[in-house]
């Protein structure tokens, strides 16, 4: 948790052996899915009291249209319900807080999952609690959209760490392809 807050802030994605999370497309490719990562990801977001990404992310699972979520985008002044989901709202960050969008959604406490993209993940390097960096390390996407700003000039566990958050021991996901999450944790109080 941040400070003595009830809210906490942790970021998810899976990348490829690059630090990437879509092929050139810009689309996640099957390659990129694995049971065990995907189980793990679908029992985060399951605890997660607000989940926010920008509206090319999504999460696709039984239980998306119940969770929470602000969708970030340009397409709105501030804040706007979404139309198309009752559990969301609209957010344009150049028109409104994180915390005022956050109490629209009506959030006060819990964990905040942020799941992408990279200029979404972006937003909040100073404000992670945790990010987990599942990482499928045999996963090639060559040309492929950097997970993060930066990438791949520098690793995304390089801009993790220059953002103050250092690594704990990584956990096995699919141990046959070598897919493993490695939880980032906030150095600096």
């Amino acid at each position: 948790m941040t400070g003595k807050s009830a809210l906490s802030i942790e970021g998810f994605v899976i990348v490829s052996a690059e630090g990437n999370l879509a092929d050139a497309a810009g689309v996640m490719p099957d390659v990129l899915k694995f049971e065990g990562d995907q189980r793990f990801f679908a029992n985060a977001l399951d605890r997660a009291a607000l989940i926010v990404h920008g509206r090319n992310s999504f999460e696709d699972q039984p239980n998306s249209p119940r969770r929470k979520r602000l969708v970030v985008t340009r397409q709105v002044p501030s804040l706007a319900p979404d139309l198309a989901n009752p559990n969301a709202v609209l957010w344009n960050p150049a028109g409104a807080s994180f915390d005022e969008a956050r109490a629209r959604a009506g959030i006060q406490v819990g964990m905040i999952a942020v799941i992408g993209g990279p200029e979404i993940f972006a937003m909040f390097f100073d404000r992670y609690d945790t990010f987990w960096l599942s990482e499928a390390l045999h996963v090639r996407l060559p040309g492929g959209q950097p997970c993060f700003p930066g990438v791949p000039a520098q690793t995304p566990q390089q801009v993790l760490a220059a953002h103050g958050l250092a690594p704990a021991e990584r956990i096995v996901l699919d141990a046959p392809h070598d897919v493993g999450v490695t939880p980032w944790r906030r150095t600096t109080a």
